[in-house]
């Protein structure tokens, strides 16, 4: 391939942020299977842990010899293989960045993350048209929350959903059983999307999840115990999803005023990495809700939390759009763009199809989506056009039966 005269020579660095997902290698494997035999690309790097790498001069991974053999072993392994990190550089970290830039003779910068990822793209490329060292950065998309701006959906959602929905098949197939009240709380600080996939497991009209709690609802302690009742009333038990992230009428997230611990680099609540949110709305239902004998229903409480990131079984889809989008950020390089995002368009349901485009970081950077109107049934159900939207992103799920007892 000839080398425009505008590309720059030198070397592409990758790096991976945020929370892992079961295909965020995935991508990793498309930029570099993107970039080879990209004339300007000498070697390609790997940062060990994001930016935060790059900041604390941890060596740099040689990517430039990797085996198709031993890319495809990454592609399957789910979790970040260069590892992650949720650091968001400085303006006083700008030096230290591009010390480690300059050294490696870096001059494509590939990011695959989230919103603030997007936004890291954006600072690095700025610091770096104020330095005058040239490095084009690009953006590659990935979280589970499936929260990002001018995104139809996002790579490690569709396999995040297939867990979530996996799980609560079994789950109610385990509250059948034993008739009680289980609630299971799923990822999602703002935007309740996998909450919402939990839909995906009614088959039949007794199946949970029986209600369903979304950030973007308020949610009202009275309304909930009287639904759980209403529930138990018509089923003989209820399987309860409800997002992390679920807000009381004053927008304050009633999990993180449960929590007194830590929190991460900007400032937010780790919800996932505790249980106190089910366990309270758990003894809120035993303290509410009575049988006629005078004693507290049966109902347990779990917290799905990381497990819903890296399941080693992603949606096929998913693993196939999340590679395209980092070939499609290689690509773009090629062509001369200096910045942006990768974004996925839908362009139809039936049949499924989508489109790779390019947008602006600041279209992207440090904005978060949230569930639209048309996706959310009343305060504790999902829409038809939701269960349309998400059904396409999980591949094929188990046709369970019931007896007819």
């Amino acid at each position: 391939m000839a080398i425009p005269r505008s590309l720059p020579q030198g070397a592409a660095i990758i790096g991976q942020s945020g929370g892992p997902t079961a295909v965020i290698n995935q991508s990793l494997v498309g930029v570099i299977e993107g970039l080879k035999g990209f004339a300007p690309v000498k070697k390609i790097y790997g940062m060990r842990h994001g930016v935060d790498g790059l900041i604390r001069h941890l060596p740099l991974v040689d990517l430039t010899a990797i085996t198709s053999e031993q890319m495809e072993r990454i592609a399957r392994t789910p979790s970040a293989a260069l590892g992650s990190s949720r650091a968001k550089p400085t303006e006083a970290d700008g030096p230290r960045i591009f010390d480690a830039l300059k050294a490696a003779d870096v001059r494509y910068f590939f990011y695959i993350g989230g919103n603030d990822s997007s936004d890291t793209c954006r600072i690095i490329y700025e610091l770096s048209q104020r330095t005058g060292y040239e490095v084009h950065c690009i953006h590659v998309p990935k979280t589970v929350d499936n929260d990002l701006m001018m995104n139809d959906h996002t790579p490690g959602f569709g396999s995040a959903a297939r867990f979530v929905a996996m799980a609560f098949m079994a789950d109610d197939k385990d509250n059948a059983s034993l008739p009680g009240i289980k609630i299971n709380v799923v990822m999602g600080r703002n935007a309740g999307f996998l909450t919402a996939a939990s839909v995906l497991a009614r088959s039949g009209e007794h199946d949970g999840p029986h209600l369903i709690y979304l950030p973007e609802v308020p949610f009202d302690i009275d309304r909930f115990v009287a639904d759980v009742k209403e529930a138990v009333a018509k089923h003989g038990r209820c399987q309860i999803a409800v997002s992390e992230g679920i807000k009381d009428k004053e927008g304050v997230e009633i999990g993180a005023k449960l929590i007194s611990g830590d929190k991460d680099a900007h400032g937010n609540a780790q919800l996932s990495g505790s249980g106190a949110l089910g366990d309270m709305l758990s003894n809120l239902l035993k303290d509410r809700i009575k049988s006629p004998s005078g004693k507290p229903p049966r109902v347990r409480a779990d917290t799905l939390g990381y497990l819903q990131r890296c399941w080693p079984e992603p949606s096929p889809v998913d693993a196939a759009e999340a590679r395209a989008v980092g070939v499609k950020a290689a690509q773009e390089a090629m062509t001369g763009l200096t910045d942006g995002s990768i974004a996925i368009a839908r362009i139809s349901n039936h049949p499924y199809r989508i489109e790779k485009r390019v947008v602006r970081l600041s279209d992207v950077a440090a904005k978060t989506k949230v569930m639209p109107p048309e996706f959310i049934n009343g305060h504790n159900n999902v829409t038809k056009a939701f269960i349309d939207y998400c059904r396409p992103l999980v591949g094929d799920l188990p046709n369970m039966y019931r007896l007819p007892l």
